[in-house]
């Protein structure tokens, strides 16, 4: 592997010398400042502040030099469009030829242009992690949060690229419109998608996809899925990725997601009275309810390891599982068989395919749309939860056809395993499995492949705006590197960390885990457990402290399930531009500390605002903690967990599993104390775990992200 300082220099194009980013000095300066603190010299801030304008100086000279040669291409352009007047007032094939030709000469020297912003955009993350690497501090995240948006930094320009956006859309309008069009009245712009798209427009548009930096509400919800990637792909894989995507296909995995969801919470309203009614203690609901959460710690395993060889099988399998496992739960009540009923949650839960719907996401979901599928996941899950104790509470009828009997215990059943059943159906007549990656080479052309040098260096140009600017680095400084270490350095100092070899065991997987990661898994499980405790026994405190019915029950959860989206739109798009991530992450923790202490019932009587508001307070503060957190996991976790079967969104789910599992079993057990202590013996738990997660984030707060 070439040192990158020598890849720049030879990837330069000659005449644009003087405007690339000055790499090799901005090293040699970095290690000029780790001397002058080492003796003394030079203060801390000082370098900072130096370093910090040095940089802007380097961007401003590269963002300059960008809009100069856009000019030159918009002159260009406008120079043609005279000559492609003038042809169509006199046509002449051999000129139009000429001059689509010319255009798609433009188009080439707009691919070096966005070749060129590509070389800087990976010098300046490099460069960043190396001063961060050197000195210990988070210079980069600061660096980029205070530059990004700013309206006078030259940063936003090289990834907003209005410029290039206009220059693509005159080549390709001309381009379309000096194509046979015999007979048609229809201009570019009344074809949403032009049928056939010309190579080189093809090629720019790749580009520009590959530099583009959001920050916006769908960005968020996407990294809120925590679903992860190991790099952006090249051109060629984004092709392959266009012809096996299949639209349907997509829309059943998200539909998997949302009646999973709608699976889980739909027995909450109810499965207090379907306990009772079956001659257990309510507390039994716990169980009932988190019997699923354990049989989903075992199946999201074997799930995301049956994703590595097919997406279909997992899903039927899925629909199957949960179809038996609802037939199960309604069959209980006639039966009078608490077992029967625990054995059905248990095989439902065996049925969670959300492993699955993350991978498919990752893996069969082209780059241009993936965020907005991303997205949908998370906006499915928050449907179905909100949906399901809505439903719940419609179900309030009775009645018995031959000898089985349908109530409000009894329906969510029925009414889920109809739900698969035609869901199975749906799912065997529109499925498409995707082509696996043997089958695609095998598919493709020889002639059309390309060599394999040209993959890798293709693949290192690449790689400066696959990864993002803000990077996890060491926090102790390295004063002992000689200059040749340094070149050797650059070579070797995303060796362990990005290397493509997957985890293959839960053990590899920890160890990949740097403490600002475990402090976070941390966090999900806390926000996890204090979640399932409110959601879980709501049925069991507000009937014994405000006789409340399953209706008004199943209109609060559904009114908590609501607010996920709102909560999300409010952080993504306004809270997450104002605050860093880490300020955000520690104010949610101490806003869920003061809902769950503000929970318990100590001195006064318990009364419905206390418990509605606080109940409110603690689920909100929740959310916008479990979207920092998983947004934050998604970009420092190891890109070895992006792909394999023990990857970074099967450890994020095993840790909120296990806390639902948890927080069930802690319901069950203080029912055990009686019904009147139950909600201070389940909230303590969530109390001792948040100030834990508290302090966890404090000792590592300036480390952190």
């Amino acid at each position: 592997m070439v040192a990158f300082g020598k890849y720049l220099q030879r990837k330069q194009i000659e005449e644009w010398k003087g405007y690339y980013i000055n790499y090799k000095m901005m090293k040699k300066k970095v290690k000029q400042y780790a001397e002058q603190i080492q003796v003394g010299s030079q203060h801390p801030r000082h370098v900072l502040k130096d370093f910090s304008r040095m940089l802007d100086t380097q961007i401003e000279t590269t963002v300059l030099f960008m809009l100069e040669q856009q000019g030159l291409l918009a002159g260009r352009l406008t120079k043609l469009r005279e000559t492609h007047d003038a042809i169509l007032e006199q046509p002449d094939i051999s000129r139009i030829v000429e001059l689509r030709e010319s255009y798609r000469d433009v188009g080439r020297d707009l691919l070096q242009l966005l070749k060129f912003v590509e070389l800087n955009a990976i010098g300046l993350r490099k460069i960043l992690k190396k001063f961060d690497k050197r000195f210990g501090y988070r210079f980069a995240d600061y660096y980029v949060k205070t530059r990004a948006n700013h309206p006078y930094s030259q940063l936003q320009q090289v990834f907003k690229h209005v410029g290039v956006g206009a220059v693509v859309g005159a080549i390709s309008r001309n381009l379309h419109e000096l194509q046979e069009n015999e007979g048609s009245f229809y201009s570019i712009y009344d074809q949403p998608v032009l049928p056939l798209q010309d190579p080189v427009v093809e090629a720019i548009n790749n580009a520009v996809d590959k530099l583009t930096f959001s920050t916006n509400f769908l960005n968020f919800l996407a990294q809120h899925a925590l679903i992860m990637q190991d790099d952006l792909q090249t051109p060629s894989e984004d092709v392959i990725d266009e012809r096996t995507y299949h639209f349907n296909s997509l829309l059943l995995n998200l539909g998997n997601t949302f009646l999973y969801m709608v699976n889980t919470y739909i027995i909450v309203p109810t499965a207090d009275d379907y306990s009772m009614s079956l001659g257990a203690a309510a507390t039994v609901c716990g169980v009932v309810i988190g019997s699923m959460a354990v049989a989903q710690v075992f199946s999201s395993v074997y799930f995301s390891a049956w994703s590595n060889k097919s997406y279909f099988k997992p899903l039927v399998f899925s629909s199957i599982a949960l179809f038996i496992g609802n037939l199960m739960y309604a069959l209980a009540y006639d039966a009078n068989s608490i077992a029967l009923l625990l054995l059905g949650r248990l095989c439902c839960g065996l049925g969670s395919a959300r492993a699955v719907n993350r991978r498919y996401i990752s893996d069969c979901v082209p780059l241009r749309i993936r965020m907005q599928a991303s997205a949908g996941f998370v906006s499915a899950s928050a449907l179905g939860m909100a949906c399901g104790p809505a439903l719940a509470g419609l179900l309030q009828i009775k009645f018995k056809f031959y000898k089985f009997t349908f109530n409000q215990s009894t329906l969510p059943g029925w009414v889920m395993a109809v739900a698969w059943l035609f869901y199975l159906v749906w799912l065997c007549i529109s499925f498409k499995e995707p082509l696996r990656d043997t089958e695609e080479q095998e598919k493709t052309n020889p002639n059309e492949t390309t060599s394999m040098t040209d993959r890798v260096e293709s693949s290192r140009v690449e790689e400066g705006l696959r990864k993002p600017l803000l990077i996890t680095s060491g926090i102790k400084p390295n004063l002992s590197e000689s200059p040749e270490d340094e070149e050797e350095c650059d070579e070797s100092e995303e060796s362990p960390e990005d290397s493509h070899t997957p985890a293959n065991s839960f053990r590899a997987a920890y160890r990949l885990l740097t403490p600002s990661v475990k402090v976070q898994l941390l966090i999900y499980f806390m926000l996890k457990y204090a979640m399932e405790i409110l959601l879980s026994e709501s049925s069991v405190v507000t009937s014994y402290y405000f006789s409340w019915s399953t209706s008004s029950v199943a209109i609060f959860l559904a009114c908590l399930g609501l607010t996920v989206l709102p909560v999300n739109i409010l952080v993504g798009s306004y809270i997450s531009n104002m605050f860093e991530d880490r300020q955000i992450l520690l104010t949610s923790e101490i806003i869920v500390f003061l809902g769950i202490l503000f929970s318990f019932n100590l001195f006064v009587p318990y009364t419905v605002p206390q418990y509605v508001i606080s109940g409110l307070i603690m689920f909100v503060a929740a959310e916008v903690l479990e979207g920092v957190n998983l947004a934050l996991l998604s970009r420092v976790m190891s890109s070895r967990l992006s792909k394999g079967t023990y990857n970074g969104g099967l450890l994020s789910t095993e840790a909120g599993t296990l806390a639902r599992v948890v927080a069930d079993a802690t319901i069950t057990l203080g029912g055990y104390l009686g019904r009147g202590h139950l909600l201070n013996a389940t909230l303590l738990p969530s109390l001792v775990i948040c100030i834990g997660s508290i302090i966890a984030t404090c000792c590592t707060y300036n480390s952190l992200y």
